[in-house]
């Protein structure tokens, strides 16, 4: 294997495989495969080795630091499959990597190695352009003219380039100096700080929100980037820390702050990039635009910024940011303000206003795909929070998604809720796992489609991969590396109610007005027999959430085994009055009833869940202790069989 290529810029060529260490990419006969950061790493680290063991204790030193969030047994077992995966490999018959027992992994196919071709070339001609502008400013002697055609033509031009080499390795006149300079620090990993809202205006505030957030996820899409979720940043509204604190916390490189204006229908936008640690300036400018090119504006700043960190744009990508459509204002500001609403308005009236003003963004521009996502995303959330029925929020989030892949095919949101209809909704996993996938093919930075996946994995069974992924999003989100709601939703899941406590004591620490940690600091007392602390975790999910069905029927089957049985039948009463006047989830009342001991009206409920294709039927069937007193009889083995939920 040739030692010409260094470190961090090697290309690796195996059978049909070609490794770019430089771009981060594994290619098969040039199309591109995708590959986690970890796997990627292991990979190049075998590769570098190929034909010799490389220990597990050398790739844990090496790639799985002391500190790291996921166990390394779990993480690395995780990356050599996935692995396979990529390179079609069998564990059994290897092609590729060999398995030692008990002691690592061994690459035994053959291996290239060598620098890029064109890097050397590249990086020359870069010297030799830059320098030429540089001699230009300072009068330097012209340079002789070498015709074409002349025999002389390529000694002379080589001459030239070793003429020019020496000059800036000598550092004649300081050119050495400055040509480093103009390349700057090197970042791979940035943050969009919110920007500020200089109207001063509260009402405004959704527009700066919506600003950041945009900017946010078009860097997003750019898949050589870190970009750190919306949720980080934002925990640094109104902060007086300063930027190399702020980027220690984030641990990234780079920092875009800037601050926006509206009037009316102009907007002014000023933004600058920032190399955190040292505070430095490398990049600043203000644009100023109609509302209506809103959306080509923010494309335009995405664009920029990757040019200024010099991060290397797939021709999809180039394609996705450069093709920003125009937006009628009114409609991109409803829009804005649903997206805000969504957000920061947690209950069944935020999400109907949320759904409203979507309805309107729709109304005044159909041809408004963002418009159609944000309006799945209601009828997705009213649905799984059981505050619509699963027919009608199916429909309509169904009707949506397709008029936004029509616009645009290539949202990655959409493509990710798109995978929650399946799942929940629709009881296709396949379609389901294949739309997250593809989600985050399209936005390898999208937490949020992340997050979804992961609650995916967790409910398939799939452990390692739940778990890889969360280190994955940790990186992101590093609000998620103490406790996040997809940490407890695979807890949930294994029924391991100890880690369940744990993680949500910890999350309710962070956020102890959210619901959810309540609700699953419940079930996991409720999984542990301590019947006394599940009630007033349950009480106070109900409260916070303004009496989640799901919250209300947790409380009662804690009455139940705490022995409370009029309480827990004056909960069941409360929900069947609840049922005639609006919708209540008959799966939630089938768990009343199973906790009651009355199984033959608790078959019957879930029944109706099944007949209307409950979103509650998928997600709990398989986990959920309250219907532990049904599982050894006959008809919970059909029901599960018939959902299509055993293996």
């Amino acid at each position: 294997m040739s030692s010409a290529a260094s470190p961090g810029d090697r290309i690796f060529r195996f059978g049909q495989f070609e490794l770019s260490e430089r771009e981060g990419e594994l290619r098969r006969n040039g199309v591109r495969i995708r590959l986690q950061e970890q796997p990627f790493r292991v990979l190049v680290e075998l590769l570098a080795n190929a034909g010799q063991l490389v220990t597990r204790e050398k790739l844990q030193q090496e790639l799985w630091p002391a500190d790291t969030f996921v166990d390394f047994d779990v993480g690395l077992n995780t990356a050599i499959r996935k692995l396979r995966q990529a390179l079609s490999d069998d564990a059994d018959e290897p092609r590729y990597i060999e398995t030692l027992a008990r002691k690592g992994y061994r690459f035994v196919a053959p291996v290239n190695s060598s620098a890029p071709a064109s890097r050397p070339i590249s990086k020359l001609g870069e010297i030799i352009n830059e320098t030429l502008v540089s001699a230009k400013a300072d009068s330097a002697p012209a340079m002789p003219k070498v015709w074409p055609g002349s025999r002389l033509a390529p000694l002379a031009t080589v001459l030239v380039a070793l003429l020019l080499l020496a000059l800036f390795t000598a550092n004649v006149g300081g050119w050495r100096e400055r040509l480093l300079a103009s390349r700057g620090p090197t970042i791979r990993s940035i943050a969009v700080l919110p920007l500020e809202n200089l109207s001063r205006d509260p009402e405004q505030e959704y527009f700066a929100e919506g600003m950041t957030d945009a900017l946010t996820t078009n860097l997003s899409k750019i898949g050589a980037l870190r970009v750190i979720s919306r949720t980080s940043a934002m925990h640094y509204k109104g902060t007086d820390k300063t930027l190399p604190e702020i980027a220690r916390e984030l641990n990234v490189d780079g920092v875009v702050e800037g601050s926006v204006m509206r009037s009316g229908n102009r907007v002014r936008i000023t933004a600058q990039l920032i190399h955190a640690r040292t505070d430095e300036h490398l990049w600043a400018e203000t644009y100023e635009r109609d509302l209506g090119d809103i959306l080509r504006l923010q494309s335009e700043v995405a664009q920029t910024i990757a040019q200024q960190v010099r991060v290397q744009l797939t021709p999809l990508q180039k394609a996705r940011l450069g093709s920003a459509p125009t937006v009628d204002p009114e409609a991109y500001d409803e829009f804005l303000q649903g997206r805000f609403t969504w957000r920061t308005v947690n209950t069944q009236e935020g999400l109907r206003k949320a759904q409203m003003f979507f309805d309107q963004a729709i109304q005044k521009d159909p041809s408004f795909a963002l418009a159609y996502v944000g309006l799945a995303s209601s009828y997705i959330g009213l649905g799984s929070l059981r505050w619509l029925s699963p027919q009608e929020a199916e429909v309509h989030a169904s009707e949506a998604l397709r008029k936004a892949l029509e616009l645009d095919e290539t949202l990655g949101e959409a493509h990710s809720i798109l995978g929650w209809l399946s799942w929940r909704f629709e009881w296709n996993w396949p379609i389901a796992e294949r739309e997250f996938k593809y989600a985050l093919e399209l936005n390898p930075n999208s937490v949020e489609s992340q997050e979804r996946y992961i609650w995916f994995l967790a409910w398939s069974g799939r452990r390692a991969e739940a778990f890889a992924e969360l280190a994955s999003m940790a990186k992101l989100d590093l609000l998620a590396r103490n406790g996040s709601r997809a940490e407890l939703g695979i807890y949930y899941h294994e029924r391991d109610y100890r880690a369940l406590v744990e993680t949500s004591r910890r999350y309710i620490t962070r956020n102890p007005d959210i619901w959810l940690g309540h609700y699953f600091l419940a079930v996991g007392y409720d999984g542990l027999g301590h019947e006394s602390d599940a009630v007033s975790e349950y009480q106070k999910a109900v409260e916070l959430s303004h009496s989640d069905t799901d919250a209300v029927a947790g409380l009662a089957h804690a009455y139940t085994a705490m022995g409370k049985r009029a309480e827990a039948e004056e909960v069941l009463s409360d929900l069947l009055r609840q049922s005639k006047k609006s919708y209540v989830s008959p799966y939630m009342i089938a768990t009343v009833y199973a906790g009651l001991g009355d199984k033959d009206k608790a078959f019957i409920f879930l029944e109706k869940a099944y007949q209307e294709r409950s979103p509650d039927i998928p997600y709990f069937l398989k986990a959920d202790l309250r219907l532990d007193p049904l599982r050894s009889n006959p008809r919970f083995t059909d029901l599960v069989r018939r959902v299509g939920l055993l293996q």
